[in-house]
């Protein structure tokens, strides 16, 4: 594989990507990261990397249960969320901007915020979905997959959002964009030996256990690894990995 990278990129983007200093995921949701790159984001925490996490909505409607409500599960998945970061070993920032879940909007406000943060941040690898899935059913996860990659742009040139521009505040243009759940994957990574993290990390998520998990509580916990184990082993097949996670690599 090749690749072009600007001149102000912090690394040459080889077949493996060496392991970033900072690493920012975006995702609609409490658990979007931890299924999408979990195992990547847990394997580059031991290695070093400060890992920085950004939940774009509230999580309030990610319930099955009918006497849950949208106040109290937003609360429940915030503190989910904080256990999941401490399981993967993010060191760095855990972000909540608490946009309504199921109504969220690619629109300029949130590319806006998103670039924002980006600046704050400075990642040298961002993560986030793929809009460009074909079938994918969530609109938050379409939505938040276009926001990213506007947010990636406009972060990077001057013109963007001027007015977030100051002395402690500049221009960034990350080395690398990783869109999980690819539509069209090109780069992968081995997450043999942090698989049972990404597991940990996930069942971190319990108000999620008979929803997106499809009944992954402490009895249901074997099934669901075997699931989770399926989908790597076919996730990484392509690249010749045992257990993988694959992306859409895209330079900014």
């Amino acid at each position: 594989m090749t690749a072009s990278i600007h001149p102000e990129a912090r690394f040459e983007l080889p077949e493996r990507l060496p392991t970033p200093a900072r690493v920012l995921t975006i995702g609609a949701h409490h658990d979007d990261a931890e299924f999408g790159c979990g195992g990547t984001l847990a394997k580059w925490a031991e290695d070093g990397a400060e890992i920085s996490m950004l939940i774009i909505t509230d999580g309030s409607k990610g319930t099955w249960d009918e006497t849950m409500t949208a106040e109290r599960l937003a609360a429940i998945r915030r503190q989910e969320q904080d256990e999941a970061a401490r399981v993967l070993g993010a060191s760095g920032r855990l972000v909540f901007l608490d946009r309504v879940d199921g109504e969220l909007s690619h629109d300029t406000a949130l590319q806006e915020e998103l670039c924002l943060w980006i600046r704050r941040l400075r990642p040298d690898v961002v993560l986030g979905f793929d809009p460009w899935k074909r079938y994918m059913m969530h609109p938050d996860h379409r939505a938040a997959g276009w926001a990213v990659i506007d947010a990636v742009v406009a972060a990077r040139d001057h013109l963007f959002f001027p007015h977030q521009l100051d002395a402690e505040t500049s221009k960034h243009r990350p080395a690398a964009l990783l869109l999980w759940s690819a539509d069209e994957p090109d780069y992968w990574e081995d997450i043999s030996a942090t698989f049972e993290r990404k597991i940990d990390a996930l069942l971190c998520h319990r108000s999620q256990a008979h929803s997106t998990m499809q009944g992954a509580t402490e009895n249901g916990r074997a099934e669901f690894v075997e699931r989770m184990r399926v989908w790597a082993e076919n996730l990484g097949r392509p690249a010749g990995l045992a257990l993988g996670e694959s992306f859409k690599m895209l330079t900014p």
